[in-house]
């Protein structure tokens, strides 16, 4: 009995890749940015979305994911109540079941000043820690007002030009983890049993 040979590209449009936009709501500003995350991620046409916060997501949600766009308000730094979430997630960062899947973030705040980008970075630690690919924002003419290399950002009353920040953040995860989940080749440094790396 012959079989049929299907090339891998060519189911791509049936079995798109999810991108996870989780947050933690302690705001309107946040979640604002979470909605335009995954508009974001819809208007890319090349990945679902799933949108929920830490009080409805499970573990499942996070490993079933092709990427991820985690979000949370300013509190001198991430909430207490978002890193609780990701402790009890367990070691992810230990058995690599988040390894080579692309990661962004997203914060809001009261003043431009207060540690936004701070916040940022402790969700970026979290994400290299488990061995993702952080995706961020490149310069543009927008980053003058809102924004960050980092990830997007919201100061005060969420404007346009942050929730443009937000989609085009969504859109650029989306693309990411396209390419990733297309590249059929054995990761390089993939870990070995040993806890050494392999080129």
């Amino acid at each position: 009995m012959s079989q049929l040979w299907v090339h891998p590209g060519l189911l791509r449009p049936l079995m798109p890749v999810s991108i996870l936009v989780l947050y933690d709501r302690k705001n309107s500003a946040i979640e604002n940015l979470a909605r335009a995350a995954a508009e974001g991620v819809e208007a890319s046409r090349v990945a679902a979305v799933v949108l929920k916060r830490t009080t409805e997501a499970t573990q499942a949600d996070l490993l079933a994911a092709d990427g991820l766009l985690l979000g949370c308000p300013n509190w001198s730094g991430i909430t207490g109540s978002l890193k609780t979430w990701l402790d009890d997630q367990g070691d992810l960062w230990e058995d690599g079941s988040l390894a080579g899947k692309p990661a962004a973030a997203f914060t809001s705040g009261s003043g431009q000043h207060s540690g936004l980008e701070m916040t940022l970075l402790q969700m970026i630690h979290w994400m290299l820690a488990c061995g993702m690919v952080v995706v961020g924002l490149p310069w543009g003419e927008r980053m003058r007002n809102s924004g960050s290399y980092y990830g997007a950002t919201a100061v005060g009353d969420v404007t346009e030009e942050d929730l443009a920040q937000a989609r085009t953040l969504g859109a650029r995860l989306a693309a990411v983890a396209v390419k990733l989940a297309e590249d059929t080749s054995p990761r390089l440094g993939e870990a070995t049993n040993q806890g050494s790396y392999e080129a």
